[in-house]
């Protein structure tokens, strides 16, 4: 008697944690969010950029009286770029700030690190900022993501570069982990479909501020075209050491170096410079009229002018609130899962493709285009490519 009276207190319990995890960060006036940024790291410039484009967006529907009559509160942690640091802040925010959900995390081998933290207390990984296919592969019902991935955006735009360029020898340089891993195996995935190989392959570790000894090999193979594996200062650092020895090849990067950091810290040298994207840049007199008028709203907001990255995370907590909103008053991870499920996203005022979810679909959409700095702008140059199945 007494162990079956134990067997149905632990199963109580068990169905009370069940049912606190499915409602955990939502209170009947409050929605706590979670997000992980790098704010101290090597991409900080990133991490505040998308930590205040979700601001932007959290006091707009705060100041709307918020989502189903809740406000949105969002608690974001430093992981200074350490994946380390990114699980110690998934354990902080999941178990004692107790959110609702993870949103707008940013870095692949971060993302990577923390998701099992979440997962285990039924948190979704909600739109994390970073293009990598583990964020919605192999499934999961806890994933969403939204970025063009760094494989798909190689494996279309790599093609297409060297055939318009007639390039016969491809190189390239790239970050040793998770993120420069997937734009390489996208450039090699596309290089095959033109029964091409690279001529010379490079790599650095995470944090490397020298990259002589890269250009000077590429240089010596006689590269025409080099995909960048990179991100800010690797992304100005290659390319400024390249035109100091008058190498002059095509440089191709990923949606990772897609950021006015790129020409507003490394100059004119920056100029030619490719790069593939799904979301435009919002200078402060771009020609779009909504892009103008969100990007002077954000300035006169912030003291500073807005980037890509500060896009990415006001639309990232737009989407949210579209499919919060939708899962109506009884919020719970089942009922916005079931929400996002049926969730249609338009393009939006930067230019992104239509974006749709579903039961098994993961990822928002796998079309990307191309940008290229010209007099010290990012200028989109092409439209979108959506890679073969």
């Amino acid at each position: 008697m007494k162990t079956l009276i134990q067997t149905i207190a632990l199963a109580a319990a068990l169905a009370t944690g069940a049912a606190q995890a499915q409602n955990q960060g939502v209170t009947k006036d409050e929605i706590v969010l979670g997000s992980i940024q790098d704010l101290s790291g090597p991409i900080a410039g990133f991490g505040k950029q998308t930590r205040l484009g979700m601001m932007l967006r959290v006091d707009e529907i705060n100041e709307q009286g918020g989502i189903n009559g809740r406000k949105i509160k969002l608690i974001v942690e430093d992981s200074a770029y350490d994946p380390k640091r990114a699980v110690l802040a998934a354990q902080k925010l999941v178990n004692q700030d107790k959110i609702f959900m993870m949103v707008a995390h940013i870095g692949t081998a971060q993302n990577l690190a923390a998701m099992p933290v979440q997962f285990e207390k039924n948190i979704v990984n909600f739109m994390p900022v970073t293009a990598a296919r583990e964020m919605y592969e192999p499934f999961h019902k806890l994933k969403y993501s939204f970025a063009v991935p760094y494989f798909d955006q190689m494996r279309v735009m790599l093609p297409k570069m060297v055939k318009e360029k007639n390039v016969k020898k491809v190189c390239s340089i790239y970050q040793d982990d998770e993120f420069g891993l997937e734009v390489q195996r996208g450039a090699e995935a596309g290089l095959k479909t033109l029964n091409m190989e690279m001529t010379e392959k490079t790599s650095y570790k995470r944090g490397a501020t020298d990259f002589s000894s890269q250009v000077a090999k590429m240089k010596g193979a006689g590269c025409e075209l080099v995909v960048l594996g990179t991100i800010i200062r690797e992304t100005i650092g290659t390319i400024a050491e390249s035109r100091k020895t008058g190498f002059g090849p095509v440089f191709l990067g990923s949606s990772a170096s897609y950021t006015d950091l790129i020409h507003k810290l490394g100059g004119p040298a920056m100029n030619g410079l490719y790069a593939a994207m799904g979301t435009q840049h919002p200078y402060l007199d771009e020609a779009s009229q909504p892009i103008r008028f969100w990007a002077n709203k954000y300035k006169t907001k912030f003291n500073e002018d807005p980037t890509v990255f500060s896009a990415y995370g006001y639309t990232i907590v737009d989407a949210f609130a579209k499919a919060a909103g939708k899962a109506g008053a009884g919020l719970s991870t089942d009922s916005f899962i079931k929400a996002m499920d049926t969730m249609v996203f338009p393009p939006d005022i930067f230019g992104s493709a239509e974006a749709s979810y579903g039961p098994k679909k993961r990822l928002g959409s796998n079309a990307a285009r191309l940008s290229q700095i010209v007099d010290g702008k990012w200028k989109v140059i092409s439209d979108y490519v959506t890679p073969p199945n």
